[in-house]
């Protein structure tokens, strides 16, 4: 692996994540988004993020240091420029994705390694579109990606497995532990897990059948976990969930009746979880870490 100079695309909040890891490990990264208004709120994101790796990991000059390599973009062209590897984290739709790998390719050096951040979406879904089908696969992070360092590589019949060693090296070189999958698989591991569990959840929630907090408590006493469903898609965010039960819609009306809920009681009402301050529960002191949360009511 040669890699030196790595692109985000997409400043969001596992975007920002991975950027600021990556800078923060010593690579130089430009982030790219679609205007001057997602950058500034992105800059936001990295002075928090510099907050939180200078806690993490008692290093307060490193994570200053990583501020310095991070550069941001607006312009596609100039984004992509000598970078060596692109990390792709743009909504979860499939048309946008699309648009922007046939944009990309238009513009990317022939030596940049192309990989998806996707939740669910496979790399051979997207492969035709890169011009460069050998040097594309997935590249998937957790939530908390400086704490829950997990990065799932994934590769489509057409990727050759040197760039999947490659990007298996980048992930470690950034601190994960890499999880190289045999094959395709729609949410990897870890969302072929945690999925299933968010829209259970979802769906009790759109279905009238529990209030949120209940259905994290019912979770949280039943499987000593740390978390329920309700406070993890609050760390996600509102807009993955959203998109992806939209495009599942027309499969199922409860699909429908989630992704619906979620635009007129979250989205709509600026509740976008951690990041915005409030989702299901306020921050920075969510209901679910009171002592008495799990206690009977």
């Amino acid at each position: 692996m040669d890699f030196k100079k790595i692109m985000v695309a997409g400043s969001g909040v596992l975007g920002s994540q991975i950027a600021f890891q990556s800078a923060f490990f010593g690579y130089h990264v430009n982030v790219y988004d679609i205007n001057e208004a997602a950058i500034n709120v992105a800059k936001e994101r990295f002075s928090k993020l510099k907050a939180v790796y200078a806690g993490y990991f008692q290093d307060t000059d490193k994570a200053e240091a990583a501020i310095g390599r991070i550069s941001f973009y607006t312009n596609l062209a100039d984004a992509v420029a000598d970078v060596d590897l692109m990390i792709e984290a743009v909504p979860e739709v499939v048309g946008i994705k699309q648009d922007f790998y046939q944009k990309l390719a238009e513009v990317a050096p022939e030596k940049t390694v192309f990989a998806s951040n996707s939740s669910t979406m496979l790399p051979s879904q997207f492969a035709a579109f890169t011009g460069r089908p050998e040097k594309f696969l997935a590249l998937h992070f957790a939530n908390s990606i400086w704490q829950n360092n997990t990065a799932e590589v994934m590769g489509h019949p057409g990727t050759d497995s040197k760039y999947t060693e490659q990007v298996t090296d980048f992930a470690r070189s950034i601190g994960m532990i890499p999880f190289v999958l045999k094959k395709e698989q729609p949410g990897y591991i870890l969302n072929s897990l945690l999925v299933p569990l968010l829209d259970a959840g979802l769906s009790l929630w759109a279905n009238d059948i529990a209030d949120p907090q209940t259905i994290d408590k019912n979770w949280m006493i039943s499987t000593g976990a740390p978390n329920g469903p309700f406070a993890i898609l609050d760390i996600v965010g509102m807009e993955t969930p959203y998109n992806l039960n939209l495009a599942k819609a027309e499969l199922d009306p409860t699909y429908k009746a989630i992704a619906e809920k979620l635009k007129t009681e979250m989205i709509d009402q600026g509740k976008m979880g951690v990041s915005s301050g409030e989702g299901f529960y306020k921050y920075p002191n969510p209901a679910f870490l009171e002592p008495d949360f799990l206690k009977q009511n």
